[in-house]
């Protein structure tokens, strides 16, 4: 899997447990109804998943990573291993939800299709993701780091990131309405680091040093560290994000 992201329940929840935190918040851009089937696209490790499935709705969560699927299994989830470009569903959701994912999705206009085939008449697509902009010194120190070592940039991420004009315009495409859409700066606390939050992202762009990949991490903290981390020691990420809701239009 040398180049791919990988995902392993343990350590994301533990060094960046937080982004489920930050997305109740998206919750209230769900309004959730008892009754009401839901898929949870990118579910992680089900936390979010739980808070819905409280709300009465009935809940599928899919993830592209088996480890996360085993986690929210285990906590009682229905969670399905899915590839979010084609998924095997018609007409059958009231709601899809995505939280801190579909920037992961680089091939944005197949996912947006294969939400809307999955969506019954008047069906509703609401998430947050990272807009454009999102860690954009992050991967600046990564690049410079990495073209200094003769490292492969195309490592970082795969991500993307797009403007509020570029996925308004992707949506309508596929026959959605776009009912709201707003982008904001939220520089968000890293309870475990930099560091942590560097391997679990963007863990094949420093694989690629080897035995280096110690050292790359120094270089990119140091580079980092004037403008990403307070006079306490305490490490921020320059997020951005994307939220949106949209509706399926007809």
């Amino acid at each position: 899997m040398s180049g791919l992201q990988r995902w392993e329940s343990e350590f994301y929840q533990r060094d960046t447990g937080f982004v489920a935190d930050y997305g109740a918040d998206v919750l209230s851009w769900l309004e959730p109804v008892a009754g009401e089937r839901i898929l949870d696209l990118g579910c992680g490790d089900g936390v979010l998943t739980q808070k819905i499935v409280a709300a009465g709705a009935d809940v599928v969560g899919a993830d592209s990573s088996p480890s996360f699927v085993q986690t929210a299994r285990a906590s009682g989830l229905d969670a399905r291993v899915l590839d979010a470009q084609n998924l095997p569903f018609d007409r059958e959701f009231d709601a899809v939800f995505s939280n801190a994912a579909l920037h992961w999705m680089i091939q944005a206009d197949d996912v947006i299709s294969s939400v809307k085939r999955a969506l019954k008449p008047n069906g509703r697509f609401v998430g947050e993701f990272g807009g454009f902009g999102n860690v954009a010194a992050i991967i600046t120190a990564m690049r410079a780091v990495g073209e200094e070592l003769g490292g492969d940039p195309d490592r970082i991420g795969p991500w993307f990131f797009p403007t509020v004009d570029h996925y308004s315009a992707l949506l309508e495409q596929q026959g959605f309405k776009v009912d709201n859409i707003v982008t904001f700066y939220r520089q968000t606390p890293l309870p475990t680091g930099m560091r942590a939050w560097l391997k679990v992202m963007s863990g094949p762009f420093f694989d690629q040093f080897g035995d280096g990949s110690e050292a790359a991490l120094d270089k990119v903290e140091a580079v980092l560290k004037d403008s990403l981390c307070d006079h306490n020691g305490k490490w921020f990420a320059d997020y951005v994000r994307l939220r949106f809701l949209a509706r399926v239009d007809d």
